[in-house]
């Protein structure tokens, strides 16, 4: 059952730096920072819908463990009434890995936070530098287990194609990111909006942004890689609403971009299962799970034209012994 959870934005509150790429108010919409009664608003909206119980209350954007200390705790306290009297299971926070210690587990536990996303974007260090996020890899690794060691469940946030970024440490980003065991994982493309370093630089001709495509291969090996070391992938590619549309410049952008990134998973595999059995051209029949009919046949049919390329009519199937991202082929001439 998927259960409705009660999202608030506290853009760029906290943050002690101005990253290259940050433009928490183009991201979230929000200008103005959240206030106790806005939680109380935004819950009896949810609580309209019986699914919202067992939902969990979460304040996104800027630094939640870096605001003004009492600030942060007005914030807790009205969404804590919430998990005490059971509407809500949990809350949920993002911050920086350089805003965790004992005492603001201690603070957070007390509260009712049952889950914690950390903000790493990168695990090398230099790129960390050049997008001035003010914290080290080390920091993400730190911060990572004294969440771990006091029960939460804990998350990562990661950025492809930032400044200074290659493909080859994004792929060694998401290897350190699995050796440390998080609950969840985020994968952010960047992308460039208005008002950001990124966009001077980009306008400079000093910074090359990835297009959708670019990213997308990418992104689909990192999802792969996840999926096998089993940690939950929760997002990927930025949400849209906000003001992200309005303030866009350039970059890896698309609504749908986590179905292109799995459309080429699936293509992938369907080829190498083609080569693997050595199926011959013609009328074939790919099974997939259920809910993965549409990343099989991709976007606008990408992929069922892509395979006719090769000389394979397909037609797509549901069977729920199909794990994700498996596939399995047959010749069927009287498809």
């Amino acid at each position: 059952m998927r259960h409705i959870n009660v999202a608030l934005f506290v853009p760029h509150e906290g943050c002690p730096n101005q990253c290259s790429f940050c433009n928490q108010r183009a991201i979230s919409g929000k200008k103005t920072q959240v206030k106790p009664s806005d939680i109380d608003e935004a819950v009896q909206i949810a609580l309209r819908n019986p699914d919202s119980k067992g939902g969990e209350i979460a304040f996104f954007g800027g630094s939640f463990t870096a605001i003004k200390r009492e600030t942060m705790i007005s914030l807790l306290s009205a969404a804590y009434k919430y998990i005490s009297d059971g509407s809500f299971r949990g809350i949920r926070i993002s911050t920086r890995p350089d805003a965790v210690d004992e005492e603001i587990c201690g603070i957070l536990k007390s509260y009712g936070v049952t889950a914690v996303e950390l903000g790493a974007q990168s695990l090398d260090d230099d790129v960390l530098r050049l997008n001035k996020r003010g914290h080290t890899a080390q920091d993400v690794v730190n911060a990572t287990k004294l969440l771990q060691k006091n029960g939460f469940e804990t998350g990562l946030q990661m950025m492809t194609g930032l400044y200074g970024s290659s493909d080859a440490d994004s792929i060694q980003t998401a290897e350190k990111i699995i050796s440390l065991s998080p609950d969840t994982v985020r994968i952010y493309p960047t992308v460039i909006l208005e008002n950001t370093e990124l966009c001077e630089l980009y306008r400079k001709g000093d910074y090359h942004p990835q297009d959708v495509e670019g990213a997308a291969e990418l992104c689909a090996v990192l999802l792969e890689m996840f999926e096998e070391a089993k940690i939950k992938v929760i997002r990927t590619g930025l949400h849209s609403g906000g003001d992200v549309e309005g303030e866009f410049v350039a970059g890896a952008y698309h609504p749908a971009f986590k179905e292109i990134c799995e459309s080429k998973i699936y293509l992938k595999k369907a080829r190498e299962f083609i080569r693997t059995h050595n199926i011959p051209e013609g009328k074939i029949e790919i099974r997939v799970n259920p809910k993965s009919v549409s990343q099989m046949t991709g976007q606008k049919k990408a992929n069922i034209q892509a395979l006719s390329k090769l000389g394979y009519e397909a037609k797509i199937t549901a069977d729920e012994s199909i794990e994700k991202y498996k596939v399995y082929i047959l010749r069927n001439e009287t498809l």
